[in-house]
């Protein structure tokens, strides 16, 4: 089956690659300190890139590591201990969640919260997926509250 540039699938399923690979850029930024400008020039030679929307992940890297402090107080009340005590892996999926469920209105709070957890039981510790649903369902219930009905 061919698909066309705008098929819906094909493009959820590039931002879905986008996301992960803005999870891990944000994994190597949290814990290397690099440049977030080294980062995305290093992931957009990774063969993985060019299966992504490569417009959304840099968004997503260059918009949260400029606004990671807004995002950690946005999703600090709803933890059970600061961000800098939270997992690296978690940390970099619940800021790319934040971003997206305060700054992506045209992304639907259920695929973020979807896409979240997902990620959180591909990559996080076990059970993560529970601590990053029970905190990112506070968040959209702050952001969203329209949205969730």
């Amino acid at each position: 089956m061919t698909h066309k540039p705008d098929d819906p699938r094909r493009l959820a399923h590039a931002r879905r690659r986008s996301r992960r690979l803005a999870m891990q850029a944000l994994y190597q930024w949290q814990l290397t300190g690099y440049d977030p400008k080294d980062i995305l020039s290093q992931f957009k030679e990774d063969e993985d890139y060019g299966k992504c929307d490569g417009e959304y992940f840099r968004d997503l890297l260059m918009q949260i590591t400029a606004d990671a402090p807004a995002l950690d107080a946005l999703l600090e009340p709803h933890l059970e201990r600061p961000m800098d005590r939270v997992d690296p892996v978690e940390a970099a999926i619940l800021r790319v969640a934040a971003y997206e469920l305060r700054s992506r209105l045209d992304v639907p709070y259920r695929v973020v919260l979807n896409e979240a957890i997902d990620l959180a039981k591909k990559f996080g510790a076990d059970q993560s997926h529970k601590f990053v649903n029970s905190a990112l369902d506070r968040v959209a219930q702050q952001l969203r509250r329209l949205e969730m009905g």
